[in-house]
């Protein structure tokens, strides 16, 4: 007996009647148990019906999408179509074949061996140009120049994007041609023991500047300048996603500038950093008029940066376009086939690594 059933048999008042445990469980059951009324009433939607703006903004928008996979798909089927009576004559020797001569039915006669690695010789020296221009560049918008400079500075770089590419290559050719010559015979001198940087002609090294003039050395520094702003703009919207709070801990902490950029800052911009570079490389392989307007072509691999003679895909269809018979323009389709297949797969590539890079995490 409990002290509480003592007071009140002393107080002459029955104590109060405990429960069983069956009588315990079935109050429970009637406490948690739904109602009718709940269990049969209809859910509520949490979502509205679109109205009659959202539903032409989604056509719209999936039309548009739709439109683009559409033409990419048209095209590649285009290139396809025409180039397959050359692929059909070359075979697997059109891989590795150099010379350009087609020939209906002569297998080997034509190949893009050497116009493909003129291409990525030219892409190569390119990169090696813009490369550090652009993420130093791309550093100084986001993370140095005060508010009104740095607003300018994103003008001018936006405005080098639309610089016809014909632009670029007068440049190159009324200056660049003759002022880069020097730089190229004094890399040449010193590091010609190198193969890639040697300039030689039956094993004798070239010193007049003919030999240096026309070169794919040149060809990327001018074509550096035209993939200069894609890159820039993509590494500075990568780098100013970079978090306030992670910048600031930094800084708190006692971190320099510079190891705030380097901790911080470029850890997370990663994935813009390599997407950035490969959209420039994407861009510089299909280059066309400023390459056309500075290279002498020609049809056999190359492997002397410096030296005079080279050549891409672009500037081979358009210097053979309006000379070709119906089997060359069918070569020449195939060789542009070749040339969209990689520029597709290269600018994919790049704009997932982009699309990923949102966060420090992804980009890792």
């Amino acid at each position: 007996m409990s002290r509480g059933d003592a007071g009140d048999q002393a107080l002459g008042r029955a104590p109060p009647a405990r429960k069983t445990e069956e009588e315990l469980s079935d109050a429970t059951t009637e406490v948690i148990a739904p109602s009718a009324s709940t269990s049969t009433a209809p859910r509520r939607s949490l979502r509205s019906r679109p109205v009659l703006g959202d539903r032409v903004f989604r056509t719209v928008a999936y039309a548009a999408g739709g439109t683009t996979v559409a033409i990419m798909l048209a095209v590649g089927v285009f290139l396809t179509a025409r180039g397959g009576q050359a692929l059909s004559t070359s075979g697997f020797s059109f891989l590795w074949t150099q010379r350009w001569e087609p020939q209906e039915g002569v297998a080997g006669s034509f190949g893009i061996a050497a116009v493909l690695f003129g291409t990525i010789t030219i892409a190569v020296v390119a990169l090696a140009f813009s490369f550090p221009l652009a993420l130093g560049t791309a550093l100084l918008i986001s993370e140095a120049l005060p508010g009104g400079v740095k607003r300018a500075m994103v003008t001018i770089v936006d405005l080098m994007a639309a610089v016809p590419s014909v632009v670029f290559g007068l440049w190159g050719v009324q200056f660049l041609q003759e002022n880069a010559v020097p730089v190229a015979q004094w890399i040449s001198t010193y590091f010609g023991w190198i193969p890639v940087f040697a300039v030689t002609e039956d094993g004798q090294r070239l010193t007049e500047a003919s030999a240096y003039t026309s070169s794919a050395f040149i060809a990327g520094m001018v074509v550096a300048l035209m993939v200069l702003p894609t890159q820039t703009s993509i590494m500075r919207e990568a780098f100013s996603q970079a978090p306030i709070g992670e910048r600031e801990g930094a800084l708190a902490l006692g971190s320099t500038r510079w190891g705030m950029i380097r901790t911080v800052v470029l850890p997370f911009g990663r994935g813009g950093i390599i997407g950035g570079m490969m959209l420039g490389l994407g861009r510089a392989l299909g280059e066309t008029i400023a390459v056309y307007m500075i290279i002498s072509p020609i049809f056999t691999i190359n492997w002397e940066v410096l030296k005079t003679g080279s050549n891409s895909v672009s500037a081979l269809i358009a210097l053979r376009y309006g000379e070709s018979s119906e089997f060359g323009l069918s070569a020449l389709m195939a060789a542009g086939l070749a040339l969209f297949l990689i520029t597709l797969v290269i600018n994919f590539t790049a704009s997932s690594i982009v699309a990923r890079s949102r966060s420090g995490a992804e980009s890792t």
